[in-house]
């Protein structure tokens, strides 16, 4: 073809006429061979696929009342916007993504087991899904012959893989490369968007392990694919689904399928099992390691959109003379309670704060809302600082330490992830004065001569006391230098 080209550009132009009509018909040509090789492709493809194994699975399937997306002649979880509908056919041969409009082109299938909080598996091709009783994703891989047939990845599609066992109620899903399929595995239903399956189970109803291991992780996921990505929810918990409904209708524009009750052979072009973490630490992103860049500033602003959140910045003193800065402080029902939370409104009064008191409940949308309306955010070591998530960019956190010791998981669990999230963050740790600790224990025990020898004893032990026991009654004096420097930060810090 190069050729023939050259010498049309050398040709005397009363032999042009003649040049043209032989490169057209050697790109003719060319065509139709390009296009017969693509059918033969295809009638191999169709027509000479072995039988699908069976694989028989030891794995049970809790019952739960999620939903029924069994149907057979069409996606009863379907796409949400209804006036979207699309039709579902016989599975077709699946073309590599170059083919489709200069997408990037079908990669072979591989799981990555090496990160220290979730394993992920991806694959292009002929991926048939089968969830109630077997739990088993196929891939039909078409680009690269019969190396990958028999090749298979078992892993629990949860971001805390080491924390996802009996305890964690996680079961495996198995992701299997065959050569091809039987008639006993046709297609019910076939989806023209990417499958993501991962898991709900494990940790999640605790407000902390919720965002750490499912929604920060399920947004580096799910992002990327701008709304046209099927979700097949394993462990499907439907009051938590309900609970955070925005997120999942900002990330997927299609009804979630409950993995562990469909009876349907699903089938896709793609899948990914298992949701990514670009850091090994709980709420928190590493955007060097993210493919997309992605850093916990994008996901706060993502949560404040999918709430419709008003604020994006914090309060400051040149923008808002006649208003006073908001504080939010958590109160908690059962342990590490605020003992004199009326003292300490009145002393936060006299610093200049407008001052809200609060306890989280599962009413997210409102919740998120009264969060979003303050500048500072105080509260005792708990999941509820967890909020901090709708708090305006530049706002406070403020986390108050128990005793004993507990910097280290007050550092991890709050301090790295607000800093990350451009929230300013302050720590008050208590004194022995301020723990109700002292009224259980005389001030020779080790709780206060030698914590850390009660943190060697377990997690039992050091939850039971430290955890579990201890309230706290703030001494107001001595912390009020603490909203006096917020309210330094507020005034002095610039908006970015």
């Amino acid at each position: 073809m190069a050729k023939a080209l050259r010498n049309l550009n050398r040709a005397k132009p009363q032999s042009c006429g003649v040049g043209l009509l032989a490169v057209f018909i050697l790109v003719s040509l060319s065509y139709v061979t390009m296009s017969r090789t693509n059918k033969m492709r295809i009638s191999v493809a169709t027509s000479q696929l072995p039988p699908l194994l069976k694989v028989n699975s030891s794995v049970t399937s809790d019952k739960s009342d999620g939903h029924d997306d069994s149907s057979q002649d069409g996606e009863k979880a379907g796409r949400i916007d209804k006036s979207s509908s699309v039709d579902h056919v016989e599975v077709p041969v699946t073309y590599s993504r170059g083919e489709l409009g200069g997408m990037k082109p079908e990669k072979k299938p591989t799981c990555d087991l090496s990160n220290r909080k979730s394993d992920v598996c991806e694959a292009d091709g002929d991926v048939r899904i089968i969830g109630k009783d077997t739990r088993l994703v196929y891939v039909a891989p078409p680009q690269f012959g019969d190396s990958g047939g028999g090749e298979s990845w078992t892993i629990k599609p949860y971001a805390r893989k080491w924390d996802a066992g009996s305890g964690a109620r996680v079961r495996e899903v198995t992701m299997k490369l065959v050569n091809g399929y039987g008639n006993d595995t046709r297609c019910s239903v076939n989806h023209t968007v990417p499958a993501l399956v991962f898991a709900i189970g494990g940790w999640t109803g605790n407000f902390f392990h919720d965002f750490a291991d499912v929604l920060v992780p399920l947004f580096q996921t799910a992002y990327p694919f701008g709304g046209e990505v099927q979700f097949l929810v394993a462990n499907m918990k439907p009051e938590w689904v309900e609970k955070y409904q925005l997120y999942f209708r900002k990330l997927s524009r299609y009804e979630i399928i409950d993995y562990d009750n469909d009876d349907t052979v699903r089938c896709f072009k793609h899948v990914t099992l298992g949701l990514r973490c670009s850091s090994i630490e709980d709420f928190q992103m590493e955007p060097s390691k993210s493919p997309h860049g992605y850093s916990m500033v994008e996901f706060a602003k993502f949560t404040r959109s999918a709430f419709s959140l008003q604020r994006d910045y914090s309060w400051r003193s040149d923008e808002q003379h006649n208003k006073k800065p908001r504080l939010m402080i958590i109160r908690r029902a059962r342990t590490r309670k605020f003992m004199n939370v009326e003292e300490i409104v009145q002393m936060a009064k006299e610093v200049g704060y407008d001052v809200v008191v609060a306890e989280a409940d599962d009413d997210i949308s409102t919740f998120s809302r009264v969060v979003n309306s303050c500048d500072v955010l105080m509260g005792v070591h708990g999941a509820a600082l967890t909020n901090m998530v709708f708090l305006p960019t530049n706002a406070i956190v403020i986390q108050v330490v128990p005793w004993g010791n507990l910097d280290w998981i007050a550092g991890h669990y709050f301090k790295d992830p607000s800093k990350q999230m451009k929230v300013n963050y302050l720590e008050y740790s208590i004194s022995e004065e301020e723990t109700t600790l002292s009224e259980l224990y005389p001030r020779d025990h080790a709780v206060f001569k030698d914590p850390m020898s009660l943190h060697h004893q377990g997690w039992d032990t050091f939850s039971r006391i430290f955890l579990q026991e201890q309230n706290v009654r703030l001494d107001v004096n001595r912390f009020r230098p603490f909203l006096e420097r917020a309210l330094d930060i507020l005034r002095q810090k610039p908006r970015e």
